[in-house]
């Protein structure tokens, strides 16, 4: 029996023994595996940059080439033009969901943000047009389109960058080269701007809000009429005022913007001899990140060789 009781005791050690070595096991595999889940975590993170509209997204792009664990999308599409009175979609709002940081021209240009805020309270908002001082205000409605002046657009990369270094650190340095780097290429753009200050005399119509930056920075005196752009034919009294006016001044230059309806330019033309030029204001593109170079070199070539 005594023997019998020792090869029982036996028979248990052992498979103590290879139990433990069991569960050890499989706590060096969970070690194992909980490690590398957590080093692909750590590789997996982003700051996250999301952009109201197309303008922020490519200065957006500019500020931060080439930065590590950045991540950059639109909140709308690339093709969606102004953002003035838009709805906000539900594929939208999808996007704030993994943002760290909103980035908004502001101006009361995305009425929406009130709801971002309600909704994704922890997503940080960075107002790109805070501290510009250079605005078109008309009946204390200030006019939101503040990049369409090249001054005004750098203003919104330095408050950007600032911004952008004290939240994400790790970049600061790359966000101010590169910031550096594109107000560099910005300011030789507006210096050759500087050249339409010689055309003196020049008066126009201007059918779009958001072109009236580009021409006061040209110089232009502008008589701005407020349209909605996709069905732009006014009243007949108002029409017959602007049309006195342009004879009366002997106003001969129209602009609308690239995506505007031509009908009450067509009917200006008619009526007054005057032509109408397109100007690109920038609320859509390509997505290359010169783009809005681009865009504002040939809106200036499009200047230069009006006859007012």
């Amino acid at each position: 029996m005594k023997r019998n009781f020792k090869l029982n005791l036996k028979s248990n050690n052992f498979f103590k023994s290879f139990f433990i070595v069991i569960i050890i096991g499989f706590l060096v595999i969970g070690i194992i595996i909980g490690n590398l889940n957590k080093k692909e975590t750590v590789k997996d993170a982003k700051f996250r940059i999301l952009t109201s509209f197309y303008p922020l997204y490519i200065m957006i792009q500019n500020i931060t080439d080439n930065a590590q664990n950045v991540e950059v999308s639109n909140m709308a599409e690339k093709f969606t033009g102004c953002i003035h009175d838009y709805t906000i979609s539900t594929t939208d709002l999808k996007k704030f969901e993994k943002a760290d940081i909103f980035i908004e021209n502001g101006k009361n240009l995305e009425d929406f943000t009130e709801k971002i805020i309600n909704i994704y309270p922890k997503v940080e908002i960075i107002e790109s047009s805070e501290n510009i001082t250079n605005l078109i205000e008309d009946e204390d409605e200030i006019n939101p389109h503040v990049w369409l002046s090249i001054e005004n657009y750098i203003t919104q990369i330095k408050t950007i960058t600032e911004k952008l270094g004290s939240m994400n650190p790790e970049n600061k340095d790359l966000y101010l080269k590169n910031s550096e780097d594109y107000i560099e290429k910005l300011e030789k753009l507006k210096s050759d701007y500087e050249f339409l200050n010689n055309i003196k005399d020049k008066k126009a119509i201007c059918l779009n809000e958001s072109l009236e930056y580009l021409l006061h920075d040209a110089s232009i005196e502008v008589t701005s009429i407020e349209t909605d752009h996709e069905q732009s034919v006014l009243s007949a009294k108002f029409l017959g005022n602007i049309i006195d006016k342009m004879k009366r001044e002997n106003i001969k230059v129209i602009f609308i913007d690239k995506d505007d309806d031509t009908k009450t330019a067509k009917i200006l033309e008619n009526e007054t001899g005057a032509k109408t030029y397109v100007l690109n204001s920038e609320m859509s593109g390509n997505g290359s990140t010169d783009d809005y170079i681009n865009v504002m070199k040939e809106n200036l070539e499009i200047l230069k060789n009006i006859k007012y």
